[in-house]
């Protein structure tokens, strides 16, 4: 029989049981519409962490203290194994290294006349900015020579103006306190946003690390050190090299174990990066098992459909049909309910994952990728599953199915 004229005959099927058709379809339609949505902020996700860790600086280093003692672990912040001979010594001996800081860090209540806001100082060095990638929107960075005479000169991040110079006075040149210790704020960061981790990076008070070990702090030892590796592509040389030299520093024996931790930014991006797409892989495949419910259901249908037209079929193979014809009339039945519900699964999808972005500002990114896998997935559902009741169809025998009641 003429392909068209098979199509025709599938339409006018169809056509008789729209109600039933479209609750075949509906499957489908929850099916890939929930698999476009999941993917699609999966990958958006997964864009935003590494977008917004690369802008933390895909090169940096971040060294943090830990205990080479057998027993329970505590918090790398409740150690105390790096020191300021640690940073010298990385930034003198380090040639895979560019830039170097210490760190440390308090929080407390910031107080600017009668308004306050609490929030944290980090006590860095002048190169902190460029190893974070933060910039100055008004304003001088503390130098070299701040940090050597513990100047009280501080930065300030957005946040931290909007709260204590709500009035638009201009914060260059005043004097804020910080757990009641003075600062003139010679600088005003640029806004940085929300980290991956939904932190707010513009929450944040930067003076030089000196002032904040003894007039903060009155410790002398750091909580982490910060550098940055002159490429990406050196970032294991430079972890390497780093952890030799802290190793000479720290005194320690051959195969005794580091009382210290060097992180790379590129090492979290990937790790990030593929728990992010295990995530959607996990979503997907959750969001998948509507298809396969949906092409039970065509399944089903189709069933039904065969007993119900037994005599059209038994009257079409009197007339001339072979069995091929009436397989892949019932089989082209089952695929344009499929693909038709993946059609609308598809505009639905895309138009949920827009509606989330809109509605709950969650970064999704929808793919060509997934609208094709999905669409592929459909048809391959519809053969699939349609085969079965469609082979039964074609095996009927003439006679019997014109007496069939």
């Amino acid at each position: 029989m003429n392909p068209a004229n098979l199509i025709r005959i599938a339409l006018r099927a169809l056509q008789r049981n729209k109600l039933r058709a479209f609750l075949t379809m509906l499957g489908i339609i929850i099916g890939v519409a929930a698999v476009i949505t999941m993917m699609s902020i999966g990958e958006g996700s997964k864009e935003s962490i590494q977008t917004s860790l690369s802008n933390m600086g895909s090169n940096m280093l971040t060294i943090m203290p830990s205990s080479n003692e057998p027993g329970v672990r505590m918090a790398g912040s409740s150690f105390q194994t790096l020191t300021l001979k640690d940073a010298e010594a990385i930034q003198k001996g380090a040639t895979n290294v560019t830039a170097v800081s210490p760190q440390v860090a308090s929080s407390g209540q910031v107080i600017k006349g009668a308004l306050n806001w609490s929030t944290s100082i980090q006590g860095v060095s002048p190169d902190y900015l460029e190893i974070r990638k933060l910039s100055l929107k008004d304003g001088i960075v503390f130098s070299d020579d701040d940090v050597r005479s513990s100047a009280k000169v501080c930065l300030l991040g957005q946040t931290v103006v909007k709260n204590l110079f709500s009035t638009g006075e201009d914060p260059i040149g005043k004097i804020i306190r910080f757990n009641k210790i003075p600062f003139k704020v010679i600088g005003v960061l640029s806004e940085k946003g929300q980290s991956s981790f939904g932190q707010d990076q513009d929450d944040i008070i930067l003076a030089p690390y000196t002032t904040v070990m003894k007039r903060i702090l009155a410790a002398t030892y750091l909580q982490s050190i910060y550098t940055s590796a002159k490429s990406e592509a050196v970032s294991d040389a430079a972890t390497d090299e780093i952890s030799t030299i802290l190793r000479q520093t720290h005194r320690l024996r051959q195969g005794e174990e580091d009382d210290f931790a060097v992180r790379s930014q590129a090492e979290l991006i990937k790790t990030l990066g593929s728990t992010s797409s295990m995530l959607t892989g996990l979503l997907t495949a959750v969001a998948s098992i509507s298809l396969v419910i949906g092409g039970i259901g065509i399944m089903n249908i189709m069933y039904v459909s065969v007993t119900e037209r037994t005599r059209e079929i038994g009257l079409r193979m009197s007339i001339g049909a072979r069995g091929i014809d009436i397989l892949l009339q019932f089989l082209i039945e089952a695929i344009m309910i499929s693909v038709t519900g993946g059609l609308i699964g598809v505009v639905l999808g895309v138009s949920a994952a827009l509606g989330i972005a809109s509605a709950l500002n969650w970064p999704t990114i929808i793919s060509e990728s997934s609208i094709i896998i999905s669409f592929i997935v459909c048809a391959l559902t519809g053969i699939f599953f349609g085969y079965y009741p469609a082979q039964k169809a074609s095996k009927l025998d003439p006679i019997e199915a014109l007496r069939y009641e």
